[in-house]
C-alpha cells in the first residue's frame, strides 16, 4: 500500500540509474539524474513533468513533500524493459526572511543526495503547456534560463534523434550567469551540441559579462544581439514560441520583442494573436 495519501493520485517507483554533477564545485550544484521507472505502463510525452515525493514527516507537520521536475529527455526507443526519465536538479537553499537562517530545499537536496540504486516514489506524468507541433515544417523558438532548458533538451532529442525529419527552423536562446550555468548549452561536447551543425538548428548561448549579472540579464543581451533572426521567425505564421525558466524569462522576452515591434502595444497584439492561434506556451516557475 502507498505511504502517500490518496489525494496525490497514483504513485509509482523509480530507481536512480545515474546521477552526474554538471556544474563545477565552485558554483551552484546542478545534477543530471537518470531514473528508471519500474512500472512498464508508465508513459510520457515530451514537455511533461513528474512529481517527486519525499516521505516525511517534514516541517509544519507535513507528512510528505511533492516537487515537480520537467522531463529532460525524449521517450524511449522500443528497447529494454524500463522507462528512462532524465531530470535536471539544482540543489536549492532558502533564507528565512525573519530569522535569516538558511534551510535546504527538501526535494532538491533529497535528490542530489540520492545514490545510484536508491528507489524513490514519483507520480504523474503531469500535463504541460508545452506541446510539440504535429507539422514538421513548424518553426520552434525556445527561450529559457537555468534548469528551464530541460524540456528543450527533450524536444531536440525527439525531432532530431527519434523523428529525424524536421524541416522547420529551430532556435534556442539560453541565458546564464556564467558558462557553468549554461549546463547543457555551454559545452561543445554535450548532447545538444550534436545538433549545432544541423541546417535547421541554431543555439544562442548568452553569458553574463558582469560579476553580479543574472541569467535573465544575460538572456536579454543574447536576445538583443541576435534579435533579427528571432524577429523574423516571430513574423512567420508557422512559428511556435516556448518560454521556460524563472519568471523573468517572460519579462525579458517581452521587453526585447516590444522594442522590435516599435511599442509595447504593437507587441501585445502580435503576442495575443499567437496565443489565440495556440502557438505560444510558457512554463514559468519562481
Amino acid at each position: 500500500m502507498s505511504q502517500f495519501p490518496s489525494e496525490i493520485g497514483p504513485t509509482t517507483e523509480a530507481v536512480i540509474k545515474a546521477s552526474q554533477r554538471v556544474t563545477s564545485e565552485q558554483t551552484d550544484e546542478v545534477r543530471h539524474i537518470t531514473l528508471e521507472v519500474l512500472d512498464p505502463a508508465f508513459q510520457f510525452v515530451e514537455g511533461q513533468s513528474i512529481g517527486v515525493l519525499v516521505p516525511g514527516p517534514h516541517d509544519f507537520g507535513n507528512a510528505y513533500h511533492l516537487r515537480r521536475y520537467s522531463i529532460a529527455n525524449a521517450r524511449n526507443l522500443p528497447v529494454g524493459s524500463g522507462v528512462q526519465v532524465d531530470i535536471l536538479v539544482r540543489r536549492c537553499f532558502y533564507l528565512d526572511e525573519v530569522s535569516g537562517e538558511r534551510y535546504p530545499g527538501v526535494a532538491s537536496n533529497y535528490l542530489c543526495d540520492a545514490k545510484v540504486g536508491d528507489q524513490i516514489s514519483i507520480n504523474g506524468p503531469h500535463l504541460s503547456p508545452f506541446k510539440m507541433p504535429l507539422d514538421n515544417r513548424a518553426n520552434l523558438l525556445m527561450i529559457g534560463t537555468g534548469t528551464g532548458i530541460a524540456p528543450f533538451r527533450a524536444f531536440a532529442q525527439l525531432i532530431y534523434e527519434r523523428r529525424g525529419d524536421w524541416k522547420g527552423q529551430v532556435r534556442l536562446y539560453y541565458g546564464g550567469h556564467s558558462g557553468l550555468d549554461l549546463m547543457y548549452a555551454n559545452d561543445e561536447t554535450t548532447d545538444l551540441a550534436n545538433y549545432y551543425d544541423d541546417k535547421t538548428f541554431k543555439a544562442f548561448r548568452a553569458l553574463g559579462t558582469r560579476p553580479l549579472e543574472t541569467s535573465s540579464q544575460a538572456l536579454e543581451q543574447g536576445l538583443a544581439h541576435n534579435v533579427a533572426d528571432a524577429w523574423r521567425l516571430i513574423n512567420e505564421s508557422n512559428t511556435h514560441v516556448f518560454l521556460s525558466g524563472l519568471g523573468k524569462v517572460a519579462t525579458v522576452f517581452d521587453k526585447v520583442m516590444a522594442e522590435q515591434a516599435g511599442s509595447e502595444e504593437a507587441w501585445k497584439e502580435i503576442k495575443r494573436k499567437m496565443i489565440e492561434d495556440g502557438r505560444w506556451s510558457e512554463l514559468i516557475y519562481d
